[in-house]
């Protein structure tokens, strides 16, 4: 059973979605964002975690946490949440919290990722799925894959490619750590 944690539109939420994953609970740091609603449309119970609710960090992801398992979830899939994870939460579900990001890591790890890459001048790009410790984005790798910078892109056009890559990456990632053999 997956929980999904987002922060914005909820594209990688929804590709999930469309292949048909264990989706069983979305929970967001902000209220009124897309993907809650991409959420809520396939039937999936949704919650907003604020931190401005809570007097810390922690206390937010363990009431967070207690509500992912009251869901029985029991893998954590980061869909575009755009918040670090405290070690109460990684303690709750050790070695099985995930996350997508668009690059190759170890290159270009934190939010500005594509930018970093077109400023650096890089030939490739990508996607990759690791799995979430208490770094930045410095867990160990589950699947990468590469795309090509092409002449004239912009952070738009680059990321729209890095998206359609990570639509395909983060459910197969998610099938590996659900013991499924992709069937497609």
């Amino acid at each position: 059973m997956i929980g999904v944690l987002v922060s914005g539109e909820g594209t990688n939420l929804q590709a999930l979605i469309d292949e048909g994953l264990p989706v069983v609970a979305v929970a967001s740091d902000r209220r009124d964002v897309p993907a809650l609603l991409r959420a809520s449309a396939a039937g999936i119970p949704t919650a907003t975690f604020s931190v401005e609710c809570h007097e810390s960090r922690a206390e937010r992801d363990l009431v967070m946490a207690a509500w992912l398992e009251e869901h029985g979830v029991e893998l954590v899939v980061l869909a575009g949440y755009m918040q670090l994870l405290t070690a109460p939460f990684l303690e709750r579900f050790p070695e099985r919290i995930i996350n997508v990001h668009p690059s190759l890591l170890p290159s270009f790890p934190g939010v500005h990722a594509v930018e970093e890459a077109l400023a650096h001048g890089v030939r490739w790009t990508g996607a990759t799925v690791h799995v979430v410790d208490e770094g930045v984005d410095t867990g160990p790798i589950v699947l990468q894959e590469p795309v090509p910078v092409l002449e004239g892109d912009t952070p738009e056009t680059l990321h729209a490619r890095i998206q359609e890559v990570e639509h395909r990456l983060l459910p197969a990632a998610v099938r590996l750590f659900l013991g499924q053999v992709a069937t497609r």
